[in-house]
């Protein structure tokens, strides 16, 4: 039997039409840290047919910054900020082809939605309880629309969940932080 190479998830990249606004908005609203930027204005974009064909996009698309961020456990944010680009398509909607979310575990739900949405997010459910194999007491989970339109879930599961009783398997969930 082979090892499975694939150890987990890395980062999930994210393609925004400001790049200084969506930082602010992970900093402020989601406590993103920065790490560090890959490509900046200073530097030559990256671009023509290798660049357009590896991002499926049009023909003259430069990707212009890139900038690389840390949430608190689980994969990093990378920021993409595209020049060139006529007619950029919106964010996809949740019933979409593709990538449609990203979930962040919270411990604190409405702490999570008030910080999000004094950073400039829309909150588009009030928190529902998790249900069937998801389901126990406090697991809930909303929808937030960031400022540039991507959908973000807030999940908790602080309770067993059905689904623990039918397999060893289980979901991941950040460690608690110890205090200091």
């Amino acid at each position: 039997m082979t090892a499975n190479s694939i150890r987990g998830i890395d980062h999930i990249g994210l393609t925004v039409p400001d790049i200084a606004s969506a930082e602010r908005f992970l900093i402020d609203g989601l406590g993103a840290q920065f790490i560090y930027e890959t490509l900046n204005r200073t530097m030559p974009p990256f671009e023509g047919p290798a660049v357009e064909h590896m991002m499926q996009g049009p023909p003259g698309l430069r990707i212009a910054v890139i900038r690389m961020y840390r949430m608190a456990n689980g994969p990093g944010i990378e920021l993409f900020q595209y020049d060139q680009v006529a007619a950029p398509r919106p964010a996809l909607r949740g019933c979409d082809t593709g990538w449609q979310h990203v979930a962040l575990y919270v411990d604190d739900m409405q702490a999570a939605i008030d910080r999000a949405v004094a950073a400039g997010a829309e909150l588009l459910n009030q928190p529902w309880d998790l249900i069937a194999n998801e389901s126990g007491p406090g697991n809930r989970f909303c929808f937030l629309k960031a400022p540039f339109g991507a959908l973000i879930e807030l999940i908790t599961f602080p309770s067993p969940q059905p689904y623990e009783g039918t397999t060893e398997l289980r979901r991941w969930k950040p460690p608690l932080e110890k205090a200091s």
